[in-house]
């Protein structure tokens, strides 16, 4: 009774083992982390809900045309269609990777009709061999289960898992990007309708004038010299024209290809109505952590080159299979369920590496390269993070600034122009003065629609690098909320004074 119960100890104690996974478990590294943004006015800084869903961010601009292009990209832009499909190959590894911790179970079955050669080696000198012709009919079960004695398959699950959600975290990333590309190239068009109509009332403000200096010229009250100014003031301005153009056009082209439409077949009316840009909720550096996409996909690309490290190391220790088999033979079909024709097997197999030159070392070394190159990744991702949020609300208080400048800049340069007109009229100063003064106006104005567009670009890329909107703003609107889908207010977000 003793080998019985010295077999049976055994047994156990290897499915103990079984239970144990070499190789480092994996914890997130330590970032430090601001305990706040570095705010200027008009700026203060809340408390997002991290928990509450995170709502259609671009709806907060008011701009049906932007919402149905948001809506056009997600359903036709290759490029999300290819994220989401990587998205269900690591979902069919991980499952692939999770079958490998159960049995796997075989169903066999042969039928042959064959002949045995007389003259093959004897097994017996007292007995000659004789060439049969005969029948053989067999079914089998099999079954065969990996002891998973260092944890090999467990860390390659947690490795496949790992990956899946990174995946995720990537099609959530695309998804983001996508949204951004698409508001900044329709912000970008909608500038430029801007800047066009800009052209547009200097253009007809310039023609006046050439046709009032040509007129004086024509009663003899001024030289050629003035009228060739008017003239080349206007031919410029044309030229700028057809430049806006052709930016306008490479935008249109760049949404047609967001939404996964064919260039030659997409357009887009122009339209001056103002766009605001909204408050954005900022709450505190360490929110990007848990929000953005990209950072989530560094994090669970660090936890995957973890588990390989597992998987690696485990190559040190032996592989054990164990695989039973159950089945019938017979040659003839009518005794193949007979007692006679069973047969069976119970077996462990057990692999052991002796010498192998270092390769199982060079791997485990690969695999700790592998981690330690995706943590260098991950502080990157959170540095470029933190970066890009500090650009962009320093960038919007700046424009902020800058807008209230130029409005203020345009309406000087119109007070201008006004005064400039009439001391020429009253012959007080030369034409010159006049076209200068046109410039000026032109300038100034086309600033002003330049800042207003860089200020609805900054705002999106603030968005952007917060990994999305917020639920919940308590600053706003019923209407607000109706457009985003979010749930009802009840939270302070960051936002302008």
């Amino acid at each position: 009774m003793r080998r019985p119960a010295f077999a049976a100890i055994a047994l156990a104690a290897v499915m103990l083992a079984a239970g144990c996974a070499v190789g480092p478990d994996y914890k997130a590294p330590e970032t430090p982390l601001p305990v706040s943004w570095k705010l200027e006015a008009p700026w203060r800084e809340g408390t997002p809900n991290d928990i509450a869903d995170k709502g259609p961010w671009w709806k907060r601009y008011g701009d049906a045309q932007l919402d149905a292009l948001q809506d056009r990209a997600v359903a036709g832009s290759p490029t999300l269609a290819i994220a989401g499909a990587r998205l269900a190959q690591a979902r069919a590894t991980l499952a692939s990777s999770s079958a490998a911790q159960y049995p796997q179970l075989g169903l066999g079955t042969r039928a042959s009709r064959l002949k045995i050669s007389a003259n093959r080696p004897l097994t017996n000198y007292n007995a000659s061999n004789f060439s049969t012709v005969q029948n053989d009919f067999a079914l089998s079960l099999n079954a065969s289960y990996e002891l998973d004695l260092a944890g090999r398959v467990q860390r390659s699950v947690e490795g496949a898992t790992a990956s899946a959600e990174q995946s995720a975290a990537d099609l959530a990333n695309t998804r983001l990007l996508l949204s951004a590309d698409v508001a900044s190239s329709y912000f970008n068009l909608r500038s430029t309708d801007v800047e066009l109509d800009v052209l547009s009332r200097s253009i007809a403000l310039q023609r006046r004038a050439l046709e009032l200096v040509t007129s004086r010229h024509d009663l003899g009250a001024v030289s050629g010299l003035d009228v060739a100014q008017q003239q080349a003031l206007l031919e410029t301005t044309l030229t700028q024209v057809d430049v806006l153009r052709k930016q306008r056009a490479q935008y249109e082209h760049a949404l047609a290809t967001l939404t996964g439409t064919p260039a030659p077949s997409f357009a887009l009316a122009t339209d001056l109505r103002e766009i605001r840009p909204p408050a954005v909720p900022l709450g505190v550096p360490s929110d990007v952590l848990e929000r953005r996409p990209d950072v989530a996909s560094a994090e669970r690309a660090m936890a995957a080159a973890n588990a390989q490290i597992g998987v690696a190391t485990a190559a040190f220790y032996p592989s054990i299979l164990i695989a039973p088999t159950i089945g019938v033979d017979s040659r003839l079909i009518e005794s193949l369920f007979d007692a006679p024709s069973l047969l069976w097997s119970v077996g462990v197999s057990a692999t052991q590496v002796l010498f192998d030159g270092g390769r199982v070392r060079a791997g485990v070394d690969f695999a700790k390269a592998g981690y330690e190159a995706n943590v260098g990744n991950y502080r990157r991702v959170v540095l470029t993070a933190m970066q890009e949020v500090q650009d962009g609300i320093d960038g919007l208080a700046a424009l902020e600034r800058a807008t209230a400048q130029a409005q203020s800049a345009v309406a000087a340069a119109r007070r201008v122009l006004d005064m400039a007109n009439s001391r020429y009229e009253g012959g007080a100063s030369t034409y010159l003065d006049v076209i200068t003064a046109q410039q000026s106006l032109l300038t100034v104005e086309r600033q002003a629609a330049q800042l207003q567009g860089q200020r609805l670009l900054t705002s999106v890329f603030l968005v952007k690098a917060l990994g999305g909107d917020w639920c919940g703003d308590s600053g706003a609107d019923a209407a607000l909320a109706a457009r985003t889908g979010c749930p009802a207010p009840g939270r302070q977000v960051a936002e302008k004074r």
